[in-house]
């Protein structure tokens, strides 16, 4: 099979580049007129519904390096963040007549997506068909389904652990995360529609289907040009009211139900409840990444920086009264989402965001402000985006990740730091997923969920 290259055009320089086998190869293009740009300000990023289908080369120097690769990437991610957020129509496509914040009270793009608890059912049954309602679970036969506000998500996973409601079977040391209020964070794994119905197609739901499929999976990556395809998000939430400010936060309602099947000592509930959005994390395969590209996100105020000043008087997850608490350290046993109480985890972020990063951010803040004056999306911010530096390896199937590590503070709150096989890095993990009967999932473990 003759190779694929990933083809950068950078319009600054009339230069197209292409990344393969490691290296970064110089291909004679015709020129274009440079445009002298000075000691200008860079312009502020367009905002706009359409998800990247691969990232564009943009910034100097000639040719690129991995800093400014890693500046291309991180772009890629807030356009996809900000295409994922924009207002929905009722069907989920984007609703291009408004912007992103315009309308706080409407579901945005991903909340049309399918959560993976209505995909991976009891018995391996078949889940319901896109765009239809999945039944409800047992814990909230008590609400009626119809009255609920659009949009409407089911949180039960308090953790990443496999008797408390695991996603994964990710080997490393987790937890729930406790917020400031003492209540259990919860967290949520979402599919598009690409993905959604490659697991339905080819009977993926169930563990029968699996092994009559026999087969590594290979989700359908998005090529250039074309619609996007295989989409999964993470999203972690806390329940509004007490120290938190709905204000600050994008929130929905949510069904924030307790399954006592899946930890002993906890007692059946289901509650309607208003929940913010504090963490964000996107998978997208493409052609040029088919090891995925990671992008993470996180609400401004979740945590401070190892070795870095306090300089907010109130996080999301850290107390900076608490002088003793034992930081990055998952609660105790028994964990019991269903208690009053629990003392709130200390978190730190390990590895800073970079200054790169962080310009970035300020400069997709000013446009979110100016697009609409206090947008809450203002409040969230890039932590970094991991990619295959050498995509097509033949040593390594992890695509030489940069950077080596990648942790969400509310996803990875334990496994930060920079140790191999031990810390959070997206790629080296999911490289590990496998079906239910052994075989390669593609880079994520809700296949496991198969019943």
């Amino acid at each position: 099979m003759k190779a694929k290259h990933r083809v950068f055009l950078s319009p600054r320089k009339g230069t197209a580049w292409w990344l393969t086998c490691g290296f970064l190869a110089v291909l004679t293009a015709q020129a274009i007129a440079a445009t002298d740009t000075g000691n200008a300000p860079p312009p502020a990023p367009a905002l706009s519904w359409n998800i990247p289908t691969n990232i564009t080369v943009t910034t100097p120097p000639s040719p690129p390096t991995l800093d400014s690769l890693q500046h291309d990437f991180d772009v890629f991610s807030w356009q996809t963040f900000v295409a994922l957020n924009w207002p929905a129509n009722a069907d989920g496509s984007p609703n291009t007549n408004m912007t992103i914040g315009q309308d706080t009270n409407e579901p945005v793009v991903w909340e049309s997506y399918r959560e993976s608890r209505t995909i991976f059912l009891p018995g391996g049954d078949k889940p319901a068909d896109w765009g239809q309602n999945s039944p409800l679970p047992p814990q909230c036969d008590k609400i009626d389904a119809k009255h609920l506000p659009p949009g409407t998500l089911r949180l039960t996973q308090v953790g990443k652990t496999p008797n408390v409601l695991d996603e994964s079977g990710e080997p490393f040391k987790t937890g729930p995360l406790i917020d400031q209020n003492g209540k259990y964070a919860r967290f949520s794994i979402l599919t598009n529609q690409a993905m959604f119905n490659y697991i339905v197609n080819n009977q993926l739901y169930s563990k029968k289907g699996q092994q009559d499929f026999n087969a590594d999976a290979d989700f359908p990556p998005t090529k250039e040009d074309s619609q996007e395809q295989a989409i999964m998000i993470k999203t972690s939430w806390v329940e509004m009211g007490g120290k938190y400010d709905p204000s600050k936060f994008f929130t929905t309602w949510a069904l924030v139900y307790d399954n006592p099947a899946e930890e002993p000592g906890v007692k059946p509930s289901c509650t309607l409840k208003q929940v913010g959005l504090v963490g964000f994390h996107i998978g997208h395969k493409t052609i040029s990444d088919p090891q995925w590209i990671w992008s993470t996100f996180e609400h401004v105020d979740n945590v401070p920086t190892v070795n870095q000043p306090i300089s907010k008087a109130e996080y999301n997850f850290f107390n900076p009264a608490c002088k003793d608490c034992q930081v990055n350290e998952p609660p105790p046993r028994p964990w019991n989402p269903g208690n009053e109480y629990t003392q709130p985890t200390q978190v730190e972020r390990v590895i800073a965001i970079t200054d790169d990063a962080n310009q970035l951010n300020a400069e997709y803040h000013q446009a979110l402000n100016a697009a609409v004056p206090g947008s809450v999306w203002q409040n969230y911010e890039l932590v970094s985006t991991q990619w295959p530096t050498n995509a097509k390896s033949k040593t390594d199937p992890t695509g030489v990740p940069a950077p080596s590590f990648l942790a969400n503070t509310t996803l990875e709150t334990y496994i930060q730091g920079h140790v191999k096989q031990t810390s959070s890095s997206c790629i080296a993990c999911h490289n590990n997923a496998t079906q239910t009967n052994g075989k390669f999932s593609d880079f994520t473990y809700l296949l496991q969920r198969a019943q």
